[in-house]
């Protein structure tokens, strides 16, 4: 069977988001985790140690999201009653399983993010892809009961044939690309998978770590992009608030996904959802002709 894509469908400007909504906003938190042996390839303290050296201090940082990042992030969308979509990795399910048990507890969807940070499509052959999805899934499903539905590579970045890989396997929605301000609908031989762009502009880890900003600057972007949506936008539009849970799943940090909650849900024309409804919507809207 052919893996390369048959076609794509967009959203046109007659789109809206559930209730006539234009603007869309999706609260994503990436919990992340890495395979034994390995450790985050940004850490904390900027300066990377000589090749062949265990990062103790990075691997700890990253320790900080099943430790606590996590459990505070689920506290705080669980104030607001906001559904979040919280990118998992498989070796989380299978070294914290009570954490995971804690997200689909808490009525959050769970977007599969391969087994481990360090795991990435584009390094793996076709088979290695194909493993790398059963295993990540099936870890997950074995401590929630549920198979994800959506798909986040680290990096977002999956492979040429990677979205084709995960419609065979029954996703709905992917997220490894950056080419639309909305979903669209991508059909394979194996099946069709909505993609829905993971955008970057209110983002933790580049936001703080690559580019040094304080946490109160990503609130300011947020607050400029939300008001350049609403009003210089005409178009429908979406955007993700995204934290990691060992970047700003800390205090120092956990306050801004804290207002950027708070003002969110006190706006006017716009919706708030997960990606797998987003994904869904879309889908339904693209499959009755309203696509191009």
């Amino acid at each position: 069977m052919s893996l390369d894509r048959i076609s794509i469908t967009r959203l046109g400007p007659s789109f809206r988001w559930p209730n006539g909504q234009r603007v869309g906003v999706i609260f994503n938190v990436a919990y992340e985790g890495w395979s034994d042996g390995q450790t985050p390839g940004i850490g904390p303290m900027g300066n990377p140690l000589k090749p062949g050296h265990f990062d103790v201090n990075a691997a700890s940082w990253g320790l900080y999201g099943p430790t606590r990042g996590i459990w505070r992030a689920l506290e705080i969308a669980g104030r607001h009653q906001i559904p979040l979509s919280v990118m998992v990795n498989g070796v989380l399910a299978e070294k914290w399983p009570e954490t995971v048990r804690g997200i689909h507890a808490a009525g959050h969807e769970i977007v599969a993010h391969s087994y481990g940070m360090d795991v990435i499509p584009i390094y793996l052959d076709e088979a290695g892809q194909r493993e790398n999805i059963r295993r990540s899934t099936g870890l997950i499903a074995d401590v929630t009961g549920e198979q994800p539905t959506g798909w986040i590579s680290p990096r977002g970045t999956g492979s040429p044939i990677h979205a084709a890989l995960l419609a065979e396997a029954g996703f709905q929605h992917q997220g490894d690309c950056n080419d639309d301000d909305l979903p669209y609908l991508e059909t394979y031989a194996s099946g069709d998978i909505v993609g829905l762009p993971l955008t970057m502009d209110i983002n933790d880890l580049p936001s703080a770590v690559r580019y040094g900003n304080n946490a109160r600057q990503m609130l300011e972007q947020f607050e400029d992009t939300v008001r350049a949506c609403l009003d210089r936008e005409t178009g429908p539009l979406f955007f993700d608030v995204t934290i990691h849970t060992h970047v700003y799943g800390r205090p120092a940090g956990a306050w801004v996904f804290d207002e950027i909650m708070r003002q969110t849900k006190a706006l006017e024309g716009v919706w708030i959802g997960t990606r797998a409804a987003a994904a869904a919507h879309a889908r339904a809207f693209l499959k009755t002709g309203g696509g191009r």
